[in-house]
C-alpha cells in the first residue's frame, strides 16, 4: 500500500506492476442507497495474502459498508470488487468458501434455537463442502470438521452439543469464529469483532485471531475503531473519512507518523491516562 501525502487524498490502491497479487480488492468503488447521498466515493483498497488490513474511521465513515462490498453482500454503484483478479459474482461458491465473515455482536449472530454443532457446520452444508457419501458418512465428516474448528478456537468437542445461551460473550464470539474457519477460508472479514466484549476477553479474542492467522494461513480484514486491535492484527491500515480513503499504508507508518490531519485527529482522540494516574 502507498501512503497518502500530507493533508491529501490517498492514491489508488489498484494493481501495479511488480506488486504482490491481491486476494481481494476494491477498485475505485462508490456506493449509495437509492435516493440517498453517497456512502463511499472512489475507494480503493487491496487485501494482500498474509497482510492483515484494518479499515479505520469514526462511526458513519463507511467502514462497514465497504466490508459488505468486500463480502459481496452489497454491490457497488460504481467501480469493482475483485477476488483473485476477477469481479465478484453473487452466489459464487468459490468466493464464499474463501471469504468468510465474523460479525460484531456474538449474541445476535448465533441462532439460539440451534445447537453449536449445527451452527458451526452450516457452511459445510450450504457450500457443499462435505464429501459424497451416505447420510451417516456425511454426518461423521461434519462432526470431525466441527470438532477441529472448535478445538482451533479453544473450545472442547462437547461444546457442539450445547446451545449459545450456555456460553459467555467471549465464548460465543469463539463459536462465531469457528463457524467462519470451518470452511478453511483464505480471508476472514471481521466487523468490530471485539467491541461487544469486556477488556480481558477482547485481548483473548484478538490473540486468538492472531494465532489463527498464522496457523491457518488466514488473511484478516478488520473494521475497528480500537487502534490497539489494529496494531495487533493488521500489517496495513486504511483510514476512511466520510466515505473516502484519506490515508493508507503500513500500520506502523500510518499510526506512527500519520500524514493526514484526520488520522492525527483519530490518534489524539485515543484515551490516555493522565500523567498523575500513570505515576500512581
Amino acid at each position: 500500500m502507498t501512503r497518502a501525502g500530507a493533508g491529501g487524498r490517498a492514491p489508488s490502491a489498484g494493481p501495479t506492476s511488480g506488486a504482490p497479487p491481491a486476494v481481494l480488492a476494491a477498485h475505485e468503488v462508490g456506493f449509495a442507497y437509492r435516493g440517498g447521498r453517497p456512502v463511499l466515493e472512489d475507494v480503493s483498497v487491496t487485501v494482500t495474502a498474509g497482510r492483515g488490513l484494518a479499515l479505520v474511521g469514526e462511526s458513519g465513515a463507511g467502514k462497514t459498508t465497504l466490508l459488505r462490498l468486500l463480502l459481496g453482500l452489497d454491490r457497488p454503484t460504481s467501480g469493482r470488487v475483485l477476488f483473485d483478479g476477477a469481479a465478484v459474482a453473487p452466489g459464487d461458491r468459490a468466493f464464499r468458501r474463501a471469504v468468510q465473515p465474523v460479525f460484531q455482536d456474538p449474541y445476535s449472530s448465533l441462532d439460539p434455537r440451534r445447537r453449536v454443532g449445527r451452527i458451526v457446520s452450516e457452511p459445510l452444508r450450504s457450500l457443499g463442502l462435505l464429501a459424497p457419501g451416505s447420510r451417516a458418512e456425511r454426518r461423521d465428516e461434519a462432526g470431525r470438521r466441527v470438532a477441529e474448528a472448535l478445538a482451533s478456537v479453544g473450545l472442547p468437542p462437547d461444546a457442539a452439543r450445547r446451545y449459545p445461551h450456555e456460553f459467555s460473550g467471549g465464548q460465543r464470539q469463539r463459536i462465531a469464529i469457528a463457524r467462519a474457519v470451518v470452511s478453511r477460508p483464505r480471508v476472514l472479514l471481521a466487523d468490530e469483532p471485539v467491541s461487544a466484549l469486556d477488556v480481558t476477553t477482547r485481548i483473548r479474542v484478538v490473540e486468538l485471531l492472531g494465532r489463527l492467522a498464522e496457523s491457518h494461513g488466514l488473511t484478516v480484514v478488520v473494521v475497528s475503531h480500537d487502534l490497539s486491535v489494529v496494531a495487533a492484527l493488521c500489517a496495513d491500515t486504511a483510514i476512511i473519512e466520510r466515505g473516502r480513503v484519506v490515508e493508507q499504508g503500513p500500520t506502523a507508518d500510518v499510526l506512527g507518523s500519520p500524514a493526514h490531519p484526520y488520522t492525527r485527529k483519530l490518534l489524539e482522540s485515543v484515551p490516555r491516562l493522565s500523567r498523575a494516574a500513570r505515576l500512581r
